[in-house]
């Protein structure tokens, strides 16, 4: 039997992701205890090949409950039980706006304060993620790019196993993404935010990029870093970790960072490598 236990932020996709396990055949069970995991394991175990593949979808909607699971897992480890972690996660900009446009309360929000419990929630979940199998940033996908990176994930003997890939740009004046596998830093390219004409612009617009890119360092470094992606991508693959997330940062966020973000992207789907863009600065400004 195939164990998957699903869990992440709220409001990354977690219903979806269930939709999708669902449909390639695993038997879901929603917001379970942690703790009766171990009792629904040796429940069919007894009877054998009844269920071929199990998802428990933990979250902290459980509430006390969920301060189990840390234990739980250690137990679960301790008495030989194999079982993959999945952690779906998103950008807080991503995360709020979401919230924004369903209207739905987060589950940790006591005052109003959105991004206060978002953050709450990642500190709760820090030591899952570290021990995940599987981490996918939804970010940038739309519910069928999700469903699509879940099959890709999880039925890799259809496609092979690959590694995906989220460019995300930010501001350093804003705070570096908490997501973010690699940092790199941008600001050693000229500023368009000091040319009176392009200052509003953003990375976006034609001018601003070809402003970015007319300087040789701009290229190069956008070669270099696709570069090695490809490069170490196999080795990551080795290791279980099958998506990188880059954060580019510029001061505000808004001109070379979003420039430099969508040439390596590109470069890094020229390369078969799947890649999505965020925008930190240009979504959760607008």
């Amino acid at each position: 039997m195939e164990l998957l236990m699903v869990t992440g932020l709220s409001g990354a996709g977690k219903s979806q992701a269930v939709n999708c396990l669902e449909d390639i055949g695993y038997y879901c069970i929603d917001n379970i205890p942690p703790r009766l995991m171990a009792d629904f394991i040796q429940l069919v175990s007894k009877s054998p090949g009844q269920l071929e593949k199990v998802a428990f979808v933990v979250d902290i909607r459980g509430g006390l409950f969920f301060d189990d699971l840390r234990e739980t897992l250690q137990e679960l480890r301790r008495s030989g039980v194999e079982m993959r972690i999945l952690f779906i996660e998103a950008s807080d900009a991503v995360l709020i706006r979401r919230y924004k446009e369903t209207r739905r309360t987060h589950p940790l929000d006591r005052d109003g304060d959105v991004a206060k419990a978002i953050r709450t929630e990642r500190e709760k979940l820090a030591y899952v993620r570290d021990a995940a199998d599987i981490v996918i940033d939804s970010s940038g996908f739309k519910v069928a790019e999700l469903y699509e990176e879940i099959k890709r994930l999880l039925l890799p003997g259809e496609e092979g196993a690959q590694l995906s890939v989220t460019v995300e740009s930010f501001g350093y004046k804003f705070g570096v993404p908490q997501e973010a596998d690699w940092v790199l830093d941008v600001r050693f390219i000229p500023n368009p935010y000091y040319v009176p004409s392009l200052k509003n612009l953003t990375g976006r617009s034609k001018k601003i990029r070809e402003y970015v890119l007319r300087f040789p360092e701009s290229s190069a470094f956008a070669d270099e870093v696709a570069g090695d992606v490809v490069r170490l991508a196999p080795h990551y693959i080795k290791q279980g970790k099958y998506h990188l997330c880059l954060a580019l940062g510029c001061t505000g966020g808004r001109h070379r960072s979003v420039v430099m973000a969508d040439e390596i992207a590109a470069r890094l789907r020229a390369a078969g490598i799947s890649a999505n863009i965020i925008h930190r600065e240009l979504e959760s400004r607008k």
